[in-house]
């Protein structure tokens, strides 16, 4: 039977066993099909989806009996199939990548992977002690997979909340910087990140319980119903990921972010604090609001802060911080404030008999039917239609 690929289907084992490949169908696919501009972000997707399917093998391959099995017994203790610290490094340089554009990885960085390199030296040493130089188990005297190791599974966990919250703040940082440099935030707002960081919090939340209800973390127990929940979170995120990344948007090009980097820092307040005492706040909002009103800037749908700064003959930083205190709203807020207002003119005059709601919106300089409702009844009160209505009557 040894000499043979063994493997019992049962039900358990067989479940798993569809998961663990869709997990390396996804990742392939993922790579396969990136693009030049997705090519880094699909990497880093790419490879958590496949670390999401090497997870489960332990448990898939201890459900077909190979733990029952002296060769495959020793293949399942001497492969680190479940990369606990490398999954939370990934999963953060996806979310960076995905949101900074051409992300570079530099030296520094590897200090994110010092901890999933030095297990893997413990696992080559292991191997090596046990199968060449004592020729027995010594590391392994207790038949147990060491990837299961309590030590091992804890510090997995903890490696993944905090990269859980360097990629929430990372996120949170770039979508501040999205409202205070460009009229077109929503549509560069990465959702599928906020849906990938939620599937993320799932498979940590279940972690937590799983600990708490079956804390022997070696014994197979209950924890099926983990590894197909674990499972079912990695086949949606290989689905929605594959989705989204053949349809990356090219609208982050008309970002004027080429001097600018998602930081810890608010390069705009540091800036702008330099000016507060010279700047007069009355004069800058006049020439703001006569250039919108003369010559219709809002209509821009592409329009962002560098650009009414050029207009303007000024710098970026003068004009957030006339916008954000005098006006007290963001960039993003701001404009399309005015979009919405040129809309509301138009229907005023009648506009929606000749156009259509999409086509006067789009005239107006919304490039989004969703950011055009949104931003619409926010500022009304109530949807296009029944602002019509209303004034209908």
């Amino acid at each position: 039977m040894n000499d043979i690929l063994y493997f019992d289907f049962n039900q358990k084992s067989s479940v798993l066993l569809i998961f663990f490949f869709n997990a390396v169908l996804f990742s392939f696919l993922i790579h396969k099909n990136s693009t030049r501009e997705s090519r880094i972000q699909s990497k880093w997707l790419a490879a958590f989806i496949i670390l999401g399917g090497l997870y489960i093998c332990p448990f898939m391959l201890g459900y077909a009996n190979w733990y029952a099995q002296k060769s495959y017994r020793e293949f399942l203790f001497f492969v680190p199939f479940q990369q606990v610290l490398l999954l939370g490094p990934v999963f953060y340089f996806y979310v960076r990548a995905l949101v900074s554009g051409n992300l570079k990885f530099n030296n520094q960085d590897l200090i994110h992977f010092l901890p999933a390199i030095l297990y893997l030296t413990y696992s080559l040493i292991v191997f090596i002690t046990d199968k060449f130089i004592l020729n027995e188990f010594y590391f392994y005297d207790d038949g147990q997979d060491k990837d299961l190791d309590f030590w091992y599974q804890i510090s997995g966990l903890i490696s993944m909340l905090f990269y859980l919250l360097l990629s929430l703040m990372h996120y949170g940082r770039y979508r501040k910087l999205t409202l205070q440099e460009v009229s077109f935030a929503d549509e560069i707002a990465y959702k599928w990140v906020k849906y990938f960081i939620i599937a993320f919090c799932l498979i940590l939340l279940l972690r937590v319980l799983f600990f708490i209800l079956n804390p022997e973390w070696g014994e197979f127990g209950n924890k099926y119903w983990y590894y197909f929940c674990f499972s079912s979170l990695i086949l949606y995120i290989s689905i929605s990921g594959y989705s989204n990344s053949i349809k990356i948007t090219e609208r982050r090009n008309a970002l004027s972010f080429q001097a600018i980097e998602v930081t810890s820092k608010d390069p705009i307040a540091e800036d702008t604090n330099n000016t507060a005492d010279t700047l007069n706040l009355e004069e800058w909002k006049q020439k703001i609001t006569r250039l919108f009103f003369e010559e219709e800037t809002y209509k821009n749908p592409n329009l962002t802060l560098t650009d009414l700064a050029s207009l303007l003959n000024t710098n970026r930083n003068i004009i957030s911080r006339v916008i954000n205190q005098a006006y007290r709203m963001n960039f993003n807020d701001f404009v399309n404030e005015k979009r919405a207002k040129a809309v509301i003119e138009k229907l005023k005059e009648g506009e929606h008999a000749k156009n259509t709601l999409l086509g006067i919106a789009m005239d107006c300089g919304f490039n989004s039917k969703t950011t055009f409702n949104r931003v619409f009844k926010k500022h009304t009160g109530s949807t296009p239609r029944q602002f019509i209505a209303k004034n209908q009557d």
